[in-house]
């Protein structure tokens, strides 16, 4: 057995891809997790703002989640079951179906994809496409929706689209999301004179796709009106409408799906990170019954029956989502984190707050300055990345069950760390 005390980096420079990224971030080895909290192999403790990007919303190693998958491995429940019927995945739909849709008036049906997001997403262009007989699909500026080629051509990303090495992202329009051109600018009414152009050069959509919030784009949150307004373009036009709630989805902005306060209703609705509600692989897309028209096995994947994902699911579900308690504790997050945002802010010219609920930043102006902010935070005991084109934004996704003391103990961190790297380049400048 491995002595943790003995754990060297040594292995990861020798044998692993360079595309690792995380691990630059934080050079450690984690060994232990629970709540907010991670431990490494020295003992040194860390609160974690970043909870797996979003994964792990209700925390690492939920006690009622643990029992339940230990109690399901311990009794020989089905592991790996394709698109088989288990009494795991009977229990999962169950719950879904009356905790989370049925009192939201909402009518889909689920279907269970690849582990991941882009696997979701794939599916959801795949089948767009399919339903309306067109190629062409309209996403945003600053909008990413995965790595592989479908969902890469979705996303704006320069740098992550160059790791495609010149292969096709093409059958899509990438449109200005709102603020995306100023303030100033409507980007519906933009939008809308393209589409209606037909000597624009943007062919007829199969669909539209955004994110309510951009999570890797830089935490920009449509507003209700301009989500509205899309919503209306596309049926206007005949195309799809399929939200990207991978990210911001299942309680992260406040709502379990981070479109809800607008009120509109999806064809499609992508959703991944932490559908298992433990850290587990589980994708899935949800479609209007109308637009399910696949033929058995029309698309599939091996890895779509994770039933030990399917347990905690369940159990995250009926924990958190059965009544409306945990979402006034949501509320009560996101205006104590705005209010320590607004601190770090207030300590940085021309700084300013992003995001929506417990999806929240703060825009410094600089990738460079934001990296130093995160890299002296993780020195001091904090997990915490940025995002954005430009890497300019210091991003929170603390787990949404972290209690108000480790809130204030993480940002006590986090405004000690941005005191300390601002007077040292306001120092270096003099």
């Amino acid at each position: 057995m491995t002595n943790h005390t003995e754990l060297t980096t040594e292995i990861y420079d020798r044998r692993e891809s360079a595309a690792r990224s995380y691990c630059r971030s934080f050079p450690t080895t984690f060994v232990k997790a629970k709540g907010s909290y991670q431990w490494d192999a020295e003992g040194t403790k860390y609160i974690d703002f970043l909870a797996g990007c979003s994964s792990l919303n209700y925390g690492h190693n939920d006690d009622d989640m643990k029992a339940a998958l230990i109690d399901h491995i311990s009794r020989d429940g089905v592991t790996h079951g394709l698109d088989m019927h288990t009494d795991a995945k009977t229990a999962f739909l169950e719950a879904f179906e009356k905790n989370i849709l049925e009192p939201r008036g909402m009518d889909y049906k689920v279907m269970m994809t690849g582990p991941t997001g882009t696997n979701a997403v794939e599916a959801a262009i795949k089948l767009a496409r399919k339903v309306t007989g067109r190629r062409n699909v309209i996403a945003f500026t600053n909008g990413f929706h995965g790595m592989t080629m479908g969902s890469l051509a979705l996303t704006g990303n320069t740098g992550k689209r160059n790791g495609a090495g010149g292969g096709h992202l093409g059958d899509v329009t990438h449109l200005p999301f709102e603020n995306s051109m100023g303030d100033d600018i409507d980007t519906l009414q933009f939008i809308e004179a393209m589409l209606e152009n037909g000597s624009s050069g943007v062919d007829a959509p199969a669909a539209f796709i955004f994110e309510p919030v951009q999570g890797e784009g830089g935490l920009n949150a449509a507003s209700d009106e301009w989500m509205q307004g899309v919503a209306k373009l596309a049926k206007k036009l005949g195309a799809l409408l399929i939200i990207d709630d991978i990210q911001a989805g299942i309680g992260r902005t406040g709502m379990y799906f981070s479109f809800e306060r607008a009120g509109i209703k999806p064809d499609m609705i992508t959703q991944a990170k932490s559908l298992s509600g433990y850290g587990l692989p589980f994708a899935a897309l949800l479609i209007k019954p109308e637009h399910d028209i696949w033929k058995p096995a029309e698309h599939n994947g091996t890895f779509r029956g994770n039933n030990h994902a399917f347990v905690t699911g369940r159990v995250a579900i009926e924990k958190f989502w059965a009544d409306d308690k945990f979402e006034t504790e949501l509320a009560h997050k996101s205006t104590l984190l705005t209010t320590h945002l607004q601190e770090l802010a207030d300590m940085i010219p021309g700084a300013k707050l992003k995001g929506r609920g417990l999806m929240q930043g703060v825009d410094v102006g600089s990738g460079e300055l934001a990296g130093d902010i995160c890299a002296r935070a993780f020195e001091k005991g904090l997990i915490i990345e940025t995002s954005g084109a430009d890497d300019e934004v210091v991003k929170v996704l603390a787990p949404l069950t972290t209690t108000e003391a480790t809130f204030r103990e993480g940002f006590k961190i986090l405004l000690e760390a941005a005191a300390e790297v601002t007077e040292t380049t306001k120092i270096a400048a003099e």
